[in-house]
């Protein structure tokens, strides 16, 4: 994992992806049972649409996406953080689909996207980070470890890719 390298992409780079790389990324997380919003069997047009989507995002400044890359130019993950938008909550975001390829889990990466996640957050002038993940995932453990408060679960909040409403669980993290 000494070869990755974690860059911040913007709305063109997106868009440039959207149909490819990150479509089947996404893709990935979601046929192997992940629950980030979507519901197997995901198409490539609807994974595109919603990266498309994202693209405007970023460049509205809502939205920042760091992705991962391998030393052959591989996509292997993404992190986004969305910035809250109301004025009452301007010192805090959302840290939204962490996604790890299946072929790279185990060695690391998520805590070093979350990690980059963080740090770009910090710089940003955030305090607080939110997230929500499925309750007994392997995600919780990733988060835990990684100085994240649990704040509690709620259930049937979210189906998973094949339907089945799961319970999830909130967790915060302050900065500085």
């Amino acid at each position: 994992m000494d070869t990755i390298r974690i860059e911040t992409l913007d709305g063109g780079r997106i868009r440039a992806g959207a149909g490819g790389e990150l479509a089947a990324l996404l893709r990935d997380a979601v046929h192997g049972g992940a629950s980030v919003g979507f519901l197997a069997p995901l198409g490539t047009g609807e994974a595109a649409a919603w990266w498309r989507g994202l693209a405007a995002e970023a460049e509205e400044g809502v939205r920042t996406v760091w992705a991962a890359y391998d030393a052959a130019g591989t996509l292997l993950g993404v992190v986004t953080l969305v910035r809250a938008g109301a004025p009452n909550q301007r010192h805090r975001g959302d840290i939204a689909k962490l996604l790890v390829h299946s072929s790279a889990r185990g060695r690391g990466l998520g805590r070093r996207l979350l990690a980059a996640a963080e740090a770009g957050a910090a710089a940003a002038g955030l305090t607080l980070l939110v997230l929500d993940t499925e309750t007994g995932s392997p995600a919780e453990g990733l988060y835990r470890s990684a100085g994240w408060t649990r704040a509690g679960t709620i259930p049937g909040y979210a189906a998973d890719p094949a339907g089945e409403p799961r319970p999830t669980t909130y967790y915060y993290k302050a900065l500085g």
